[in-house]
């Protein structure tokens, strides 16, 4: 089940983003996401427990991937495609004309899923991640 993320789902969300990613947001980095960024739509997937989540800021005609993770045990299991398709849902419903995000050269699945959904790389951001100074591959699809 894909439900808007709640306050409360904090902790299981903030310990998947420590167990998948190495430069993480924090709690405040959520919290500012959920409370006061009115351009901010933030989504969980749950089985018997949350097991991934969605971020997309919709900025008039472009909506934005912030995040999205699953639980490792949960990978390749078609949950990451069904978060997918409802933010981009989310954005065509919204009157968005294209998506866009950022994605790390070296995360081969997470790219080879945007692919599959018709992403294209149109440009790169250099020395994008904190954590490994590493560039990031910027993404777009078309939506009309």
């Amino acid at each position: 089940m894909i439900r808007l993320m709640q306050i409360e789902d904090l902790p299981r969300v903030l310990e998947l983003e420590e167990q998948l990613f190495t430069s993480t947001w924090k709690e405040d980095d959520f919290r500012y996401e959920l409370l006061e960024n009115p351009f901010s739509q933030m989504w969980v997937i749950e089985e018997d427990k949350i097991i991934g989540y969605l971020g997309v800021w919709i900025l008039f005609e472009q909506g934005q991937i912030t995040n999205l993770a699953i639980d490792p045990s949960y990978q390749r299991k078609g949950y990451a495609k069904q978060l997918l398709n409802h933010g981009i849902q989310m954005c065509k419903d919204a009157g968005c004309e294209w998506m866009t995000l950022e994605v790390r050269p070296s995360n081969l699945a997470a790219k080879s899923l945007y692919e599959s959904f018709g992403f294209e790389k149109i440009s790169v951001k250099k020395d994008y991640y904190q954590d490994n100074h590493e560039d990031a591959d910027v993404m777009m699809k078309g939506l009309i």
